[in-house]
């Protein structure tokens, strides 16, 4: 018998920031101005199930998204919001110069009198993006969870800061709600069917294990967890810098151009990492906090007395 699996979402937001659409949906009541903590029916016998926002960076066409919604759809109801077009390394970026253009995706769309029920909605914008208008716009109430993948490629060590896939949790848990990335160590013919089933049964023991507190984390899956028993570890982040370099090359027109080349970061660390953890073969599981602040520094700064002089704004007067 399939457990379901039950989460709630509430976020402070600033007057500024409130809109009318969200109040409409349920997403915010005008008498806390809070995200409200929905449930929908799901299921032929009714049950309550999490409603579940599905996102990537490769882009609403690509295989490991297609492969992490079928197995998604036995947790709950999703609702796929998806790039457009490949965002791979755009980090956190966010379309606020420009506007969002949204086209309805279908999933019979690319061949003729093929099927068409609605696949989701493409977003010429970022990860982000996606995230950010999915639970504006497009969920009809507001998700429990929010899930980017699989990506093509882990996101592991300090990769995590430029990965749109990680972005788009971070999102996610700007909402108060529990996000996960959830990426595979890329191979051209990567097996992403797999990779979901694991992934889907992470996330489904995550969401019983958890305290009711909404949480951020990233899963990388080594292509070697496809074989045999798979394992998992939840370690730290590796922090440290990857070799990268970058190769100077020359146009035809015989003008100088850069390609960067990235390189592996050292294993060598006094415990166990993320990066440490998939070169065994184990899959990773971290833990994340988008609170950049350094505690242990601010408590010593908060102690630290600023003198400012003035005399140079005087002295500036006195010259002209």
């Amino acid at each position: 018998m399939r457990k379901h699996i039950m989460a709630s979402c509430v976020v402070t937001v600033a007057v500024a920031d409130y809109d009318e659409s969200w109040a409409r949906k349920g997403l915010l009541t005008e008498q806390t101005g809070r995200l409200a903590s929905k449930r929908i029916a799901h299921g032929k016998d009714g049950s309550t199930a999490v409603l579940i926002l599905l996102t990537n960076d490769d882009g609403i066409y690509a295989p490991g998204l297609a492969a992490m919604y079928r197995e998604l759809t036995q947790l709950g109801e999703v609702y796929v919001v998806a790039p457009a077009t490949e965002q791979s390394g755009v980090g956190h970026t966010i379309t606020y110069l420009t506007p969002l253009v949204v086209k309805e995706v279908f999933s019979g769309e690319r061949t003729a009198g093929g099927d068409q029920t609605r696949w989701g909605w493409s977003v010429q914008g970022s990860p982000a993006d996606c995230v950010k208008i999915g639970v504006a716009e497009f969920c009809p109430q507001c998700p429990g969870l929010v899930v980017s993948g699989i990506n093509s490629g882990l996101n592991a060590g300090i990769n995590v800061l430029y990965s749109g896939t990680v972005a788009a949790a971070i999102e996610g848990a700007f909402f108060g709600i529990t996000s996960i990335a959830v990426s595979l160590e890329f191979d051209e013919h990567a097996r992403f069917d797999q990779a979901a089933q694991l992934a889907r049964q992470i996330i489904a023991q995550i969401m019983e294990k958890k305290g009711p507190a909404p949480q951020l984390y990233n899963m990388n899956i080594p292509t070697a967890a496809l074989r045999g028993t798979p394992k998992v570890c939840s370690v730290p982040m590796n922090v440290t810098r990857y070799g990268d370099c970058f190769e100077k090359r020359k146009d035809p027109w015989g003008r100088d151009y850069y390609w960067l080349r990235g390189g592996p970061a050292p294993l060598v660390t006094e415990h166990e990492t993320d990066l440490s953890a998939l070169s065994r073969g184990m899959i990773s599981l971290t833990p994340l906090d988008y609170n950049m602040t350094r505690q242990a520094a601010l408590q010593e700064m908060q102690r630290w007395q600023f003198s400012l002089d003035r005399s140079a704004e005087g002295a500036g007067k006195e010259g002209r």
